[in-house]
């Protein structure tokens, strides 16, 4: 219904069944951070397609390995899903995701 009656507007920014986990608006600054899988969206509230801005964060190799040895699906369990996506202050914003069963957080510098 939303769509024949052009209430929204679909991110169309991927196609590849990312699979999509968390959100974080930013009213103030008018963003969307979409976290997913191996990838963090920046996305405008205005538009959602315009001036996507994408960090490719994938699970070491090393530990999708290790996570495909422990007889984990690749495609669906072995990746860097991000679960956690937190303002840390007027600059940066706290991120975490699964690491393939090993957990990796760091910090995002909202430029």
């Amino acid at each position: 219904d939303l769509l024949l009656s052009n209430s929204c507007i679909p991110f169309l920014g991927s196609t590849e069944g990312l699979d999509f986990r968390t959100l974080l608006l930013d009213e103030e600054r008018g963003r969307l951070l979409v976290g997913a899988k191996d990838h963090i969206f920046l996305l405008n509230l205005v538009d959602v397609n315009k001036n996507i801005k994408k960090i490719y964060w994938p699970a070491a190799k090393e530990k999708v390995e290790l996570c495909k040895l422990a007889g984990k699906d690749a495609h669906t369990e072995c990746a860097n899903f991000i679960r956690v996506l937190q303002p840390y202050n007027r600059t940066h914003v706290y991120v975490c995701g699964t690491g393939a069963f090993h957990p990796l957080c760091g910090y995002i510098e909202l430029g």
